[in-house]
């Protein structure tokens, strides 16, 4: 009986839409909810959050936006976008917003968009249940110029009681891999006994980095200083951190590689879009890749800089 109710749901929901009728709220949840549970078991962002964001940003579906170019969530071009266009006036006259051959893929879209730019990386430190911290942090990050955006979110989850979709299959959320953007280990690194970091585990905090260990530096270290301190050879120090100095300062708060960086980052972050004043060694350093590997995916010119807006693979193109 239950199953019979929902493919009349489903038909009903087809009819009224084909007779031209705008989609209620709740007739948009139930489309794609769905959709919104995969996209929160694959990258971590509540599903709560990507159903209220589709709510507001497409007027439940039924903005010229969303019916013309399948764009949900008010995603503009930027410098990056290679696909299809529409133009319509939102902040500006005839602004250009991205077009997508469907609505699945612009809710898959809306993922990549937060998962892979620095401003929302914090986000993804915070529980899939969280949907209060993803709207206020949300806000924090500029995805929105209402100042109101925020609470807007929290009234239309709490309203249609969309947190349920933030609970589904816990286990299954449990096996994912870790969020995109959030590369440090929240645990200390413990080296095994007759490991070479063994003996001085106890004077500093060692973390890992994509299986990487490494420290962060204090005012006054450097990397002879920190050579020495680790048994490795300057030279050697200076390598894992793609530096050809020993003379190179470190800032404090900097991190400090004690074994070789990997070829290729984590299998869950491909991709990063680069950000104004971002550098191709911080970048090598923050996924803890061979800045030469960097270079090489992404046919670069060894000492260029990328521009804003470019997307770096971080793994070999496949």
């Amino acid at each position: 009986m239950k199953r019979f109710l929902t493919v009349v749901s489903a038909l009903l929901l087809c009819v009224t839409t084909a007779w031209g009728q705008k989609m209620t709220r709740a007739q948009y949840i139930e489309k794609y909810a769905a959709t919104a549970v995969r996209e929160m078991k694959a990258t971590g962002i509540p599903a709560s959050i990507t159903l209220a964001q589709g709510c507001l940003e497409s007027g439940n579906g039924n903005s010229t936006l969303a019916t013309q170019a399948n764009n949900h969530f008010g995603i503009k071009c930027h410098n990056n976008w290679k696909g299809k266009t529409y133009h319509q006036d939102d902040d500006a006259r005839n602004e250009c917003f991205r077009s997508y051959p469907s609505a699945d893929a612009s809710f898959r879209d809306h993922s990549d968009f937060l998962r892979y730019r620095d401003r929302y990386a914090f986000l993804f430190e915070l529980e899939p249940t969280d949907y209060k911290g993803w709207a206020y942090g949300l806000k924090k990050a500029g995805y929105a110029t209402d100042p109101t955006y925020a609470n807007r979110l929290i009234q239309i989850i709490e309203e249609n009681e969309l947190w349920r979709y933030d609970q589904l299959d816990p286990v299954a959320r449990q096996e994912l891999p870790p969020p995109p953007m959030q590369a440090e280990t929240s645990a200390k690194f413990k080296p095994l006994p007759g490991h070479k970091l063994y003996a001085v585990s106890l004077s500093r905090e060692i973390r890992t980095t994509n299986g990487v260990p490494y420290i962060r530096a204090r005012q006054g270290d450097t990397y002879a200083g920190l050579a020495k301190e680790y048994n490795l050879f300057t030279r050697e120090l200076l390598s894992f951190n793609d530096r050809s100095s020993r003379k190179t300062a470190l800032q404090e708060g900097e991190v400090v590689y004690l074994e070789a960086k990997k070829r290729e980052s984590a299998p869950n972050l491909d991709k990063h879009v680069v950000e104004q004043g971002e550098t191709m060694h911080q970048l090598a350093q923050r996924y803890a890749v061979k800045m030469k590997k960097l270079y090489q995916y992404n046919n670069l010119r060894p000492g260029s800089e990328p521009e804003p807006g470019t997307i770096l693979l971080l793994r070999k193109p496949r």
